[in-house]
């Protein structure tokens, strides 16, 4: 497989900066990539001899284990690093980290932090590609690529799609870099939950912006649950966990408001009967499983993509 014509990024950083033609290249080559995840033979050769570091400064499970699975797939070694483990706990800065890294010879670096414009950093100042896995409240690049990958597997043309996106917005980097991804592939993004944590504000950046969960959901394509985040928040964004599933929770009740074929995501982790009761995380118009198979594909194509960009502009330099 060779590198798309219209794809020059070494490092993803976010999504608010590809255009819609990236964004799509991404998407069709996890396509490929996604054919090749049940065939008996697994593995590919694309990364043979590189070595990917997962640096995860904050916890993970999906992420995480989707990168590892995803570099070992395309043949590369692949080494993770928890914060906990790292000299960073011991006063190291994280430039610091990653350069020793980089010295001990990671041909990709994917990083999560708990800092906003942390991978932006590491890019100017280390020579290999940078993957953002999550950086503070900012973006999740790789969480929106697998979400509008599963999109399009199951619509098709995202032209004209509500997408509702329900829950803690104000301090996820899913719903911001979901709003950007899927409004440059032509759907609309409305934002739902209560006003402590989805600000008007945010319909500055293109979305609808509702406070009524009736509305919210009334003719969406797609349903995304948020989970309440409980280590960025105070306890002024709302009362109680109870008060919140009284009122904005997806219960049998309230998902006989969506569309008989509206899909129901959730990025995980889920909070069962907070967010969204079990028996529709469980059920068949469910896709969160789903979304999970279909990060090792797009994880993948990022990888790849990267990887083989930073070879190209290797070779470009003059010796």
């Amino acid at each position: 497989m060779k590198k798309p014509a219209n794809w020059n990024r070494k490092h993803l950083i976010g999504i608010e900066e590809l255009d819609r033609t990236e964004i799509e290249t991404v998407l069709d080559v996890a396509r490929s990539f996604r054919g090749t995840l049940d065939r008996p033979v697994k593995k590919l050769p694309s990364l043979r001899g590189k070595t990917v570091v997962n640096l995860f400064m904050e916890p993970s499970t999906r992420t995480r284990l989707a990168f590892e699975v995803a570099a070992k797939r395309l043949s590369a070694d692949v080494i993770s690093v928890g914060g906990k483990s790292s000299s960073l706990s011991k006063g190291e800065t994280l430039r610091d980290t990653a350069s020793n890294v980089q010295a001990l010879g990671a041909d990709l670096i994917v990083l999560r932090h708990s800092s906003a414009g942390s991978p932006l950093y590491l890019s100017r100042v280390l020579d290999v590609p940078i993957i953002n896995a999550g950086d503070g409240a900012h973006e999740h690049p790789s969480q929106a690529l697998l979400d509008a990958f599963t999109l399009r597997e199951r619509f098709g043309d995202l032209a004209g799609k509500k997408i509702t996106i329900l829950g803690d917005v104000l301090f996820s980097r899913v719903a911001r870099s979901n709003l950007w991804a899927l409004s440059k592939l032509g759907a609309s993004v409305t934002f739902g939950g209560p006003a402590t944590l989805v600000p008007k504000t945010f319909s500055e950046f293109g979305a609808e912006v509702t406070h009524d969960l009736k509305k919210a959901l009334a003719d969406a394509d797609a349903v995304m649950l948020l989970r309440i985040q409980h280590e960025r928040q105070t306890s002024t964004h709302f009362p109680s966990l109870g008060e919140y599933t009284s009122m904005f929770g997806l219960n049998e009740a309230r998902a006989s408001w969506l569309k008989p074929d509206a899909i129901i995501m959730h990025p995980g982790p889920i909070n069962r009967g907070v967010e969204i009761d079990s028996s529709l995380a469980d059920s068949t118009r469910s896709v969160i499983l789903d979304q999970v198979t279909n990060g090792i594909a797009v994880r993948m194509a990022i990888l790849y993509l990267c990887s083989t960009v930073a070879d190209l502009q290797r070779k470009e330099v003059p010796s």
